[in-house]
């Protein structure tokens, strides 16, 4: 690739003033891509001679000669797209020839569960380490469905707690979205106790961490994980909404429409993802045909 490539390449890396991660999600795309071209066109690389062509086929490359998963394959369209779409702008090319090259269709897959003994043998732990804050923490998890960034941020205000009844107030969920969520009889009870030894700071966050400052989302993953590693399992808090959402399906006769509003999700097509059976799912109900 010759330095005029290069230029323009940085240039539009620069234009778009992207996250460094994506700057480096898409330098690594364009270094692929230009170092195929070159290797099956034997030719020194030049957007100019890139054709409609060349994208599908490097398409076809990462997919079926290096089997590279489907959402990598698509990051790569994207960058290809948005290079050339710059390119035509700046009247480098004529046209953008990846405009029309179709990404992969992904197979819908069910969100990854955590097995109830596991969650049983993760919240034993904390109750045998003493660890209230802990046990409160997978609670809003685990029984209520949160996000982490919402467990992270809760604060006294949002909470309304009693022994018969109890809800929170999620005011900052994702796209600024607030809902109420319930909290059931075995969250109140995490819940509570943790609060009746909560140290006596000033803040109005829930979670309090070391020198008496706010728990920040590091913080509340840490716990997750290291209560996930105590029990011999590679845990995130993202793993625990699943399980919440799987279970609540299960007990509420499939109840997307609940889900959805426990959840924070604005469609229900987001929601329907729990509805899909796992591998392991599937193969035990294949056990039960018979002929």
């Amino acid at each position: 690739m010759n330095k005029s490539e290069s230029s323009l390449f940085t240039r539009f890396l620069e234009v778009n003033d992207f996250a460094s991660k994506t700057r480096e999600a898409f330098s690594h795309d364009f270094k692929k891509w230009v170092l195929w071209f070159e290797s099956v066109n034997d030719e020194e690389y030049d957007s100019r001679r890139v054709t409609l062509r060349d994208v599908t086929d490097f398409r076809a490359h990462l997919r079926d000669e290096r089997s590279q998963a489907v959402s990598t394959v698509n990051r790569c369209l994207v960058t290809l797209r948005r290079y050339f779409a710059f390119l035509a702008q700046e009247e480098v090319i004529p046209s953008n020839p990846a405009s029309n090259v179709k990404e992969l269709r992904r197979t819908p897959t069910a969100p990854k569960a955590i097995d109830r003994a596991v969650v049983r043998r993760m919240l034993r732990e904390a109750t045998v380490r003493d660890d209230h804050r802990a046990l409160a923490i997978l609670g809003l998890f685990v029984y209520c469905g949160l996000r982490l960034s919402e467990v992270a941020v809760l604060q006294l205000s949002h909470l309304d707690l009693s022994e018969r009844r109890g809800a929170v107030l999620v005011r900052h969920g994702k796209h600024n979205r607030e809902r109420t969520v319930p909290v059931p009889a075995e969250g109140r009870r995490l819940l509570l106790d943790y609060l009746s030894r909560r140290p006596p700071v000033e803040s109005d966050r829930v979670f309090i961490g070391q020198g008496c400052r706010p728990l920040g989302t590091d913080g509340v993953r840490y716990i997750v994980e290291k209560y996930g590693l105590a029990v011999g399992v590679k845990l995130n808090p993202h793993a625990l909404r699943h399980t919440f959402a799987t279970k609540y399906l299960a007990a509420n006769n499939n109840d997307l429409v609940g889900l959805a509003q426990l959840l924070g999700h604005e469609s229900i097509q987001t929601t329907s993802r729990y509805t899909q059976r796992g591998e392991t799912q599937l193969a035990a109900a294949s056990e039960h045909v018979r002929f």
